[in-house]
């Protein structure tokens, strides 16, 4: 979902090619790398260490990704790869990273193990349990199959995971390069997504807890369907405060950028106008989450990939308003739909 970003400022006006690198703060890299979605890139950054890098994020598993990574790297040696979090676009080539140049996967344990439940596709993490679930919430029989006749999208975005990690938590101090890093868990768009910040440089690695022109994918999963994955959310991003207002925000999409304040800000008032735009809707009538996928994104979704996206977030939004006491939520028949009160 697209928000207004007027406040923040842009020190770069374009993105690099792809293996391409460009300074953003001193010893640290951005290399951008595309996507075969409408979300067409993710930026990766490398950190200089000692006569080596750290690479943080790795990009989707395809061929031409690898081809920029060699170009990228040139000879230089990657001595850890820290991945935010387990999305394919993050974590992807993370274990030919590894093949390549031999350096360990660091992550959070949630995101590695999920990773790893994502992959094998098992019950309650396969396909068909999220159709079902998405069924159960209104999503058309031709949508639900069209997802079905996707198969695991994960295991294409990610055909291969480290067998070994070294885990990752919560406000830990990380050297690199001869700077602190220290790492800020957040919750909602993953189980538990690591963010860098490094206060001598003034810069923060926000990974996709905080994007300059569009708000995070929050989604509720089928295991765990009556979370509240915004509130979490929401939450996380007021944890981001305490940073000062002029630090460097370095995103996984779109370009760097300062105004961390403002941007978290904004992206309370986008998700408080959307809950409010839900709530009337759903005044004196029940309505699935798929019936309110429109009023929602106010537009059509038009692909299987978007659709899950969307899905979920939608039922994020609505499990919101029930915790938050402004919906019922209605349990009939094989279906959940949702009333304001």
């Amino acid at each position: 979902m697209n928000v207004p970003v007027s406040p923040l400022t842009y020190p770069h006006e374009s993105s690099p090619a792809p293996g391409i690198t460009v300074p953003v703060a001193a010893g640290i890299e951005w290399l951008c790398m595309p996507l075969p979605f409408a979300l067409n890139h993710i930026n990766l950054w490398l950190l200089e260490d000692g006569e080596g890098l750290v690479a943080v994020d790795t990009g989707f598993a395809l061929d031409e990704i690898k081809t920029a990574w060699k170009s990228a790297l040139a000879g230089r040696r990657v001595n850890r790869c820290i991945v935010t979090h387990c999305h394919p676009d993050h974590l992807g080539l993370a274990a030919w990273l590894e093949q390549e140049t031999g350096a360990p996967l660091w992550i959070s344990q949630g995101d590695y193990q999920t990773a790893q439940l994502f992959g094998a596709g098992n019950e309650p993490y396969s396909v068909a349990t999220m159709t079902t679930f998405f069924r159960r919430h209104g999503l058309a029989e031709d949508a639900a199959l069209a997802l079905d006749q996707r198969g695991n999208a994960y295991r294409k975005g990610v055909p291969e995971i480290p067998a070994t990690f070294r885990r990752m938590f919560d406000d830990e101090v990380i050297v690199i390069g001869g700077r602190e890093w220290r790492t800020i868990v957040g919750y909602g768009h993953s189980p538990e997504h690591m963010s860098l910040y490094c206060k001598a440089l003034g810069v923060l690695i926000s990974g996709d807890m905080l994007l300059p022109r569009i708000s995070t994918n929050i989604p509720v999963m089928a295991v765990n369907p009556h979370g509240d994955p915004l509130k979490l959310f929401l939450d996380s991003l007021d944890a981001l405060r305490v940073l000062p207002e002029d630090t460097l925000v370095l995103p996984s999409h779109g370009r760097p950028f300062r105004g961390l304040h403002a941007r978290v800000d904004q992206l309370h008032a986008h998700h408080a106008e959307r809950c409010g735009v839900l709530v009337d809707a759903c005044r004196g009538a029940e309505k699935s989450a798929a019936e309110l996928i429109p009023v929602l994104f106010g537009r059509p979704i038009p692909d299987p990939h978007q659709t899950m996206f969307a899905m979920g977030e939608a039922i994020a939004h609505l499990n919101y308003l029930e915790h938050a006491g402004k919906m019922t939520r209605v349990d009939e028949n094989g279906s959940t739909r949702y009333i304001s009160r």
